[in-house]
C-alpha cells in the first residue's frame, strides 16, 4: 500500500499522556493552550484530548478560535487574551469565555457586555516585563480598583491574575515573578482574590517551580517539543504528538553534472537516483532550509538537494532503492529514528514551535 501524498498525523493519546506528565511534574491545574489550531495539530482534536489528560482549562490567543471550539462542541472553560482594538465582548460572553484583559478600556468593555444575571469572567493581566500586551504597571491601581468595583456590583467576576515571562534567564524571571507578587498584593489589598494565578509556561513550569503558582499555562509542551535547546523532548519526559510524512511522487536516476531544482544551486557530484517529495513552502515546508533539511526514506535518512519549491522538494538518495509510492517521513519522534521538528528548525534557522504551527492546510490532519 503506498504511503499518503501528503499527511499530518497527530497522535491524540501522546497530548493526553503529555498534559498528565506536568499534572504529575507541577501539583497545579494545567491550561492547555491550543491556539494558533493548537500549534499546527487540529484545535478541537487536542482540545479534547488535553482535557481528557486532565487540563482544566484550555487558552487561545483570540476569540474567534474560543467561539469555534464552543462550535466544534468543546464546553471546557476557555480563555482568550489577545483582542483587536476597540474588541466588542458580547459574543463571547455569552458563550462563557474567560476574557484576558489588558487595559482600562477592555475592563470597560467587558462589563458591557455583563447581563444582569451573569457577570463576566475575565483574567487581569499585569505586565510585569515583557513589554507586550498587560496593564502597564503605571496602571495597577486605576484598573485594579475599577475591577474590584465592578465585581462588588455583579458585572465582572475575577476568575484570574496572570502575566508571561520572557525565559532570559533564572534571574529576569524571577524578577518578573516579584513584580507579579506586587501586584497580586494590590489586587488583594482591593479585594480582589482570584480563583487562581498563573505565569508560566512551559519553560518556567519545568525549570522554575515557584513560577507554579496555582495553575500553568502549557503550549508547546502539550505537543510533545521541548522549549529549551539544551535538552531533547525525551529527556523532558514527553512524546511528541505530530508526524508529517508524504509519499515518493517520483524517482528518476541521473548522470553526473545534473542541475536539480530551481537555480541548479546542486548539481549532483556522481550518478545517482532522486525523489521527489510532492510538500513544499506551501504546506510549511520552510524553503531557506534547502540543502539542510533531513527525511527519511525507507528507515534511512537522506537530505534534500536543490531549492524546497512550493509543492515538491528533491532528495539525493544515491543508490538506495527507493520506488514510486514509498513512505517519507519528513518529522516525527526522533526515538523511532526519524527526524525532528528540532532537527528541521535547526536546518530553517528558527525553532520547532514555527515548524509545527506553520504546516499548511493543504496537509490533512489524521488523529490517531
Amino acid at each position: 500500500m503506498n504511503a499518503p501524498f501528503r499527511e499530518a498525523s497527530v497522535e491524540i493519546d501522546a497530548i493526553a499522556d503529555n498534559v498528565r506528565h506536568f499534572r504529575r511534574l507541577t501539583g497545579v491545574d494545567v491550561i492547555a493552550v491550543v491556539k494558533a489550531n493548537a500549534y499546527g495539530h487540529g484545535a478541537a482534536a487536542a482540545a479534547v484530548a488535553a482535557l481528557a489528560g486532565g487540563a482544566t482549562r484550555l487558552g487561545v490567543a483570540e476569540i474567534p478560535e474560543a467561539l469555534d471550539l464552543r462550535r466544534q462542541g468543546v464546553r471546557a472553560p476557555i480563555m482568550a487574551w489577545l483582542h483587536a482594538p476597540d474588541e466588542r465582548f458580547e459574543q463571547a460572553a455569552a458563550e462563557g469565555i474567560e476574557l484576558g484583559v489588558s487595559s482600562f478600556d477592555q475592563l470597560t468593555a467587558a462589563a458591557v457586555a455583563a447581563r444582569a444575571d451573569r457577570p463576566v469572567a475575565v483574567h487581569l493581566k499585569l505586565e510585569t516585563g515583557l513589554s507586550r500586551n498587560g496593564i502597564a504597571p503605571a496602571d495597577w491601581s486605576r484598573v485594579l480598583a475599577e475591577a474590584a468595583r465592578l465585581e462588588r456590583i455583579g458585572r465582572l467576576r475575577v476568575v484570574g491574575l496572570f502575566s508571561h515571562l520572557s525565559n532570559t534567564s533564572p534571574d529576569d524571571d524571577r524578577e518578573a515573578l516579584a513584580r507579579f507578587d506586587t501586584g497580586v498584593a494590590m489586587a488583594a489589598g482591593l479585594g480582589i482574590r482570584p480563583e487562581i494565578r498563573h505565569i508560566a509556561a512551559t519553560a518556567a513550569a519545568i525549570d522554575l517551580p515557584e513560577a507554579r503558582l496555582d495553575a500553568v499555562r502549557i503550549g508547546i509542551g502539550i505537543y510533545g517539543l521541548s522549549p529549551f535547546d539544551d535538552r531533547s523532548a525525551a529527556a523532558l519526559g514527553l512524546r511528541p504528538a505530530m508526524t508529517l510524512r508524504g509519499a515518493v511522487a517520483a524517482v528518476r536516476r541521473v548522470p553526473a553534472g545534473t542541475g536539480v531544482s530551481y537555480g541548479y544551486v546542486h548539481r549532483t557530484d556522481r550518478d545517482t537516483t532522486l525523489a521527489l517529495v510532492p510538500l513544499g513552502y506551501a504546506d510549511g515546508v520552510p524553503r531557506h532550509a534547502s540543502g539542510r533539511l533531513p527525511v527519511s526514506i525507507g528507515g534511512r535518512r537522506f537530505t534534500n538537494v536543490g531549492r524546497i519549491a512550493m509543492d515538491q522538494f528533491v532528495v539525493d538518495v544515491g543508490d538506495a532503492p527507493v520506488s514510486v509510492g514509498d513512505e517519507v517521513v519528513l518529522f516525527g519522534d526522533p526515538t523511532l529514528g526519524v527526524p525532528s521538528a528540532r532537527d528541521w528548525a535547526d536546518a530553517a534557522g528558527t525553532i520547532d514551535y514555527e515548524i509545527v504551527t506553520r504546516i499548511g492546510h493543504r496537509v490533512p490532519r489524521r488523529t490517531t
